[in-house]
């Protein structure tokens, strides 16, 4: 009984080892995540509550009342990451349609409030695997006369990134994407961000730790999960140091439009190791705990039937 006791009371540490400081100190991470087990692998369903912490709604007033027109990111608890073209942005190429959104009041982090990651030149992109798109589905107007209600609930679908020389092949977009663009979705089409929403984020793991990259930014596609016609994509690696430049954290005369990728070092959304974030991971996995109390019950039930 003294055993059962014991462990109970380290199952409740390794809980609460999960806990949350409410600092802003730190990006890409998801505290909601371990209620659940993890990121499901999912395509354009429900995403679970806390999911995606750092996406964000962008509304306006229609005739009708406030509608939501536009997904963004959280990247400072100040600034909002989203797509140009969901303002006026007048270009018929979708060129450089990215856009920064400062708000009146900074944010308070919490559980279900955090930063996204907005990667710089050191990191591999093209090497992720694990990559999602979420939003709460198309513009919300089909016309002056008709609003389309949003998905009430977030949406999430998990994509592939493709590669940009084979996205601008003859058979696919024939070189409408450009070189700061990233294309993810699936060749076979069926899901790409007719889940998400225009400014909406496209999101990859880190392939090493516990954190999520926010590198791409939804910008434009040809239909809706049309074969060989995935979702086209700003990449923030590519326009990272204009993002620190508008932000005010690197100079005006600092390089914008430099050959991509270039670094200039900063201490801008640093991820910390996992096992310096404020979301510290128990000494032992949490199921072999489960299994191992399981196992005890069983144990302590087999004697007490000896006994008996």
């Amino acid at each position: 009984m003294v055993l059962l006791l014991l462990l109970a009371v380290l199952l409740a540490v390794c809980r609460s080892g999960h806990g949350f400081s409410g600092t802003c100190d730190t990006c890409g991470l998801r505290p909601m995540a371990y209620q659940y087990g993890g990121t499901r692998v999912v395509g354009g369903t429900d995403a679970p509550q806390g999911a995606w912490p750092w996406i964000v709604s962008i509304q306006s007033t229609w005739y009708v009342g406030t509608g939501h027109i536009c997904g963004g990111s959280l990247i400072t608890p100040q600034w909002v990451l989203t797509a140009a073209h969901c303002f006026d942005h007048a270009t018929k190429t979708m060129a450089n349609d990215i856009a920064l959104l400062e708000l009146d009041q900074p944010v308070q982090c919490s559980y279900y409030i955090q930063l996204a990651c907005v990667p710089d030149a050191s990191l591999r992109v093209s090497e992720l695997t694990d990559c999602y798109v979420s939003g709460w589905g198309h513009m919300g107007l089909r016309s002056l006369q008709e609003y389309v209600e949003p998905y009430r609930v977030l949406q999430e679908a998990k994509v592939q990134l493709i590669d940009l020389n084979l996205c601008n092949s003859s058979h696919w977009y024939a070189g409408a994407v450009h070189t700061h663009n990233m294309c993810a979705g699936y060749p076979q089409g069926g899901i790409d961000t007719c889940q998400g929403d225009s400014g909406g984020p496209l999101m990859c793991k880190d392939k090493t730790a516990d954190y999520f990259w926010l590198i791409g930014v939804t910008s434009w596609g040809k239909g809706c999960g049309r074969v060989q016609q995935p979702g086209v994509y700003a990449s923030t690696q590519y326009f990272r140091n204009w993002i620190l430049v508008q932000m005010g954290l690197l100079p005006a005369e600092a390089p914008t439009s430099t050959p991509y990728p270039v670094y200039i070092s900063t201490s801008y959304q640093r991820p910390k190791p996992t096992y310096s974030s404020p979301f510290r991971p128990c000494p032992f996995p949490r199921q072999k705990l489960l299994n191992f109390f399981n196992l005890l019950q069983e144990l302590l039930q087999r004697l007490r039937g000896k006994k008996a």
